[in-house]
């Protein structure tokens, strides 16, 4: 990595992205093994600190404790979704395994979740092919097509109370336990949905056993999980669906195209930057998914054409929740009352 700025020409396609970017993609496993244990260390202090409290003062004192506990959440499943990128460790079968056993904590199972991710990497901004590892989003033709009670469930489902409340609740707690809708053959994904949820139960069970009562570490671990759910569906929301956004039919649809103008830099104050592991940074993780999340800023400090994303402050981003509709004239994500409209 260059100590200087570089303020060379773009590069243009797949390839030359792939040279510039490739001095960043090594991980160092002295820095991996640091973060991994400062961010356990602090997760796991701040849990010990939510039954300190829960036990002195009662469950809704230590539930206040529960949001900070969940950030910490946010950045341990940043750790597991480098792993599932070989992003983390050099050795493949430590990041296999660092994911899975952190896919227990966060209860997103290692292996599934790695597929559909990998799947959303590959497709990320392409018309043709949605519906994997991305939030359901329609064009304004598509919608405009549907019956009134389907146009109804669409926008239920795009509602920010479903999406970053109900959502979180449903996709972490039920939909991740549950084996089905699985690609035909895929029996790594079976096999890492079952041993997750055996590892879950086990944790909460030892859990309630070493506290002394039935439900009470759950209790306490489903809200930091809902927290961190939360979070997590809100900063991938934000990263993807923005008003100048890319989607393109799949003849048009270009790799490049879609992480430079279809991720966003979400620029956090510094805190919430760290807590995050820098994903704020997501054009450039689009573009190579290879690079550890602790070295995501020094590439964009060091290489000026990755400075000309769009950039959304935390201000701004409140306002993206209204998006809903993609116009294919327009080439902007629009609200429904914009859609209607524009109709």
């Amino acid at each position: 990595m260059s100590d200087q700025p570089s303020s060379g020409p773009a590069p243009q396609g797949v390839e030359e992205w792939n040279r510039l970017l490739r001095p960043y993609t090594s991980p160092v496993a002295a820095k991996s093994l640091l973060q991994l244990a400062v961010t356990l260390g602090l997760f796991f202090a701040c849990f010990a600190a939510m039954l300190v409290v829960e036990s002195a003062y009662g469950y809704w004192a230590g539930l206040a404790l529960a949001l900070p506990a969940g950030l910490f959440l946010v950045r341990i499943f940043i750790i597991q979704h480098d792993c599932g990128h070989y992003a983390f460790f050099r050795q493949r079968w430590a990041n296999d395994w660092v994911g899975r056993v952190l896919g227990v904590l966060t209860l997103t199972p290692y292996h599934w979740w790695k597929r559909d991710h990998d799947y959303h990497h590959a497709s990320a901004g392409d018309l043709s092919r949605r519906g994997y590892g991305d939030i359901d989003t329609m064009t304004v033709r598509e919608y405009l097509a549907l019956s009134a009670w389907r146009r109804g469930l669409y926008r239920l489902y795009r509602h920010p109370l479903v999406l970053f409340g109900v959502g979180p609740l449903f996709q972490f707690v039920i939909r991740h336990r549950l084996p089905i809708n699985l690609r035909k053959g895929d029996r790594k994904s079976f096999l890492s949905i079952l041993a997750t949820d055996v590892g879950i139960v086990a944790v909460v069970v030892i859990g309630d056993g070493l506290l002394g009562g039935f439900g009470r570490f759950s209790a306490l671990w489903l809200p930091v999980v809902l927290v961190a759910a939360t979070a997590g569906m809100w900063m991938f929301f934000v990263q993807h669906q923005f008003e100048e956004t890319y989607w393109s039919d799949h003849d048009h649809w270009s790799f490049v195209t879609a992480a430079l103008k279809g991720c966003s830099y979400y620029k956090l104050p510094a805190p919430l930057e760290w807590l995050t592991g820098w994903i704020g940074y997501h054009h450039i993780h689009h573009l190579a998914s290879r690079i550890p999340n602790y070295s995501l800023k020094t590439c964009f400090r060091e290489i000026a054409v990755l400075r000309t994303a769009r950039v959304i402050t935390l201000r701004e981003s409140l306002s993206c929740s209204r998006l809903a509709l993609w116009s294919e004239e327009q080439q902007r994500l629009l609200s429904f009352r914009d859609a209607s409209v524009l109709a």
